[in-house]
């Protein structure tokens, strides 16, 4: 089967899924204990008529299952609907959504530049200085919590003031020229990156280093080592390129979480990213927006798997696609 025609046949597959997600996130957050208007109620200056008037613009009013198909039918015209707080949700979509896409963008980079050549050293070194480093360095990110490194950097950051303390750029970032708005950028991205990248690192070096330990087990490993090919050809030639075909799966997955992996961290660190767009939409059952970022995270998950199905197959012609 072809690439273009294994592609459309997976998001024909993938069609009845998300109406499935659509549908159980929805009752859910409808069963949820929590009233979208209750500042509204709270505030006595506000009269029952702007609160009517409001469950009207929301559409809170109409029965839970004309509200559903009401937003679907929105949806399939590319509308997202409006927010408790009045904005659009497309709009505001966008402008976390590209913050977040460049956090994780970054993370993602980082962690695979480190993370992959550190599991290859420490499977050639095996037992090693080297390899015991990175067991200690990989036990310690896979031991702490995200949130947890989040504080050490933030409590480093306001005794040292090296760096700058939430948001993405500073005050007077437009008042910059073109090149000072990018090292603005860049020192406001320090910490959220880093921490991400220090807590993503374990699990990919630790496969990387697994997978090719298992590698150069293999008969025509020493095959090409009986043969008297150089040492670094039969790693970086022939080993390495079947022990690194089990991380493209998790590059997929890396993707389906552009969007939604770094919540926690854009949280802790006051980052302007979708994820802590969501976790506020969430305390707020804001339906619109919290419909509208899980759509969009299952969408990238279905996305995702496609590109872990189509690298492989890239990486490997003997795979086939079915």
């Amino acid at each position: 089967m072809s690439i273009p025609t294994y592609l459309l046949k997976r998001m024909l597959q993938a069609l009845p899924l998300l109406f499935i997600i659509s549908v159980m996130s929805f009752t859910m957050l409808k069963l949820a204990p929590i009233d979208p208007l209750a500042y509204l109620k709270a505030n006595p200056a506000i009269s029952a008529a702007a609160i009517k008037a409001e469950e009207e613009r929301l559409g809170l009013n109409k029965p839970p299952v004309v509200q559903y198909f009401l937003w679907m039918s929105n949806l399939f015209q590319g509308d997202l609907g409006v927010s408790v707080t009045g904005g659009s949700v497309s709009t505001l979509l966008l402008q976390r959504a590209g913050n977040t896409l460049l956090l994780s963008s970054l993370s993602i980079f980082f962690t695979w530049l480190i993370a992959i050549p550190g599991g290859i050293w420490a499977a050639v070194h095996r037992g090693k200085f080297i390899d015991k480093f990175w067991s200690v360095l990989s036990g310690i990110a896979m031991a702490m919590p995200a949130f947890l490194f989040a504080m050490i950097f933030l409590m480093i950051a306001l005794a040292t003031d090296w760096f700058p303390i939430g948001g993405l750029t500073s005050a007077d970032h437009y008042e910059l020229d073109a090149f000072q708005r990018i090292l603005d950028l860049a020192h406001h991205l320090i910490i959220p990156v880093t921490v991400l990248t220090f807590v993503n690192i374990a699990h990919i070096q630790r496969q990387m280093r697994g997978n090719l330990l298992d590698v150069l087990k293999a008969e025509y490993v020493r095959t090409a080592r009986a043969k008297g090919l150089p040492e670094n050809e039969v790693i970086y030639k022939h080993a390495l390129r079947n022990a690194i075909n089990p991380l493209l799966t998790l590059l997929g997955f890396e993707f389906a979480a552009l969007l939604s992996g770094a919540a926690l961290t854009e949280t802790v660190l006051a980052y302007p990213g979708l994820g802590r767009l969501t976790l506020e939409a969430v305390q707020t059952k804001d339906m619109n927006l919290v419909m509208a970022s899980i759509m969009l995270g299952a969408l990238m998950l279905i996305l995702g798997n496609l590109l872990a199905d189509v690298l492989l197959k890239v990486a490997d012609p003997r795979i086939t696609l079915e």
